[in-house]
């Protein structure tokens, strides 16, 4: 690597970003929009290399043909690490192709799930093991274990009602709720919020979803085909991880979903759970919505309606249980 430079690429300087993203379209590759930053490869000021980042996630990797296989992206690697410790990242992920996996192996990333198409590393060689005896196990083995993987932005009687017929069928029903904070409500939030609506339910363990629980909000699709749905391959990627590694530690013989009436992408991601869990042996229910004033009760709803109103209105309140009820009242008051 004699005469290679590398050095934090500025992203606020617009002539810098435009060259970052030329390289990388020169490479097939796009620049995402939520990249936070850069690390460039520079030969006498001309960039030979990159390697992006956005909160854990590490993304955007190219690297000219003479400088591959000569610890370019171990260089880049390094100086995208110090900088996501710096802002508190310390479990670090990567999406590559499978064919790529090899290199960022050498580096220190360990697969934590792969398709035929996409591969997920993680620096931590120990991250969703970690993550997994942190999950609480009930203290004698159980005929049926089951499981459903929520959002709840915000929770609604929809998501109750389902987590009510779904416990009814298990001895124990674990409830991963979504950990990114990417929703409108905050995750420590939505977490407490179906904690004290299921508190009822003896048999109902809610759990943060951790960093396994793929978001197609964050799944990369830089270095995707035109012809490749991102939202496709991610769900095929997160139910993969879930059937492989998630299922067989907790005994998950069955997973749940509501049937999904409007939104496409969680429709989509409903029926590949339909046909890919059983190469698992793990059994699919799918219970109907319930509806209210002719329309499904949804979390996107309640949101709507917030949105209009800028309050709890009485449609609102009939589409949540108590404690969401309050929760929303002392965040945003009410028309009365």
């Amino acid at each position: 690597m004699d005469g290679v430079e590398i050095r934090e690429i500025c992203l606020s300087l617009r002539w810098e970003r435009e060259s970052l993203s030329q390289f990388l379209s020169a490479h097939g590759l796009r620049l995402e929009p939520d990249v936070e930053c850069a690390f460039g490869l520079y030969q006498e000021d001309t960039l030979s290399g990159c390697g992006c980042a956005c909160g854990p996630l590490l993304k955007c990797f190219a690297i000219d043909a003479p400088l591959q296989g000569q610890n370019g992206l171990g260089l880049l690697l390094s100086s995208l690490t110090q900088d996501r410790f710096q802002k508190g990242y310390f479990n670090l992920f990567v999406y590559t192709r499978p064919h790529n996996a090899a290199m960022f192996s050498r580096c220190g990333y360990t697969v934590v799930g792969q398709t035929d198409c996409v591969v997920l590393l993680e620096s931590d060689h120990n991250g969703l093991d970690s993550y997994l005896a942190g999950i609480p196990r009930p203290v004698k083995r159980l005929d049926r274990i089951g499981a459903a993987v929520m959002n709840c932005n915000p929770f609604t009687l929809g998501h109750q009602y389902l987590i009510q017929q779904a416990s009814s069928q298990c001895d124990l029903l674990y409830i991963f709720v979504v950990e990114e904070d990417r929703s409108f409500f905050p995750f420590l939030d939505r977490l407490s919020l179906v904690q004290e609506g299921v508190r009822h339910l003896p048999n109902v363990l809610v759990c943060p979803g951790g960093q396994y629980m793929i978001s197609s909000q964050t799944f990369p699709a830089y270095f995707l085909k035109d012809t490749e749905c991102a939202s496709d391959l991610q769900s095929e990627l997160d139910i993969t991880i879930f059937g492989e590694r998630i299922a067989p530690a907790l005994d998950i013989q069955v997973r749940f979903a509501g049937q999904e009436p409007l939104d496409p992408v969680t429709r989509q991601y409903n029926k590949t759970m339909t046909h890919l869990l059983q190469r698992y042996g793990i059994s699919f229910v799918e219970f109907p919505r319930i509806m209210s004033g002719g329309e499904p009760i949804s979390a996107s709803r309640v949101r709507k309606l917030l949105g209009e109103h800028g309050c709890v209105t009485p449609e609102l309140s009939s589409l949540v249980p108590t404690c969401t009820r309050d929760y929303l009242l002392r965040r945003f008051g009410s028309t009365r």
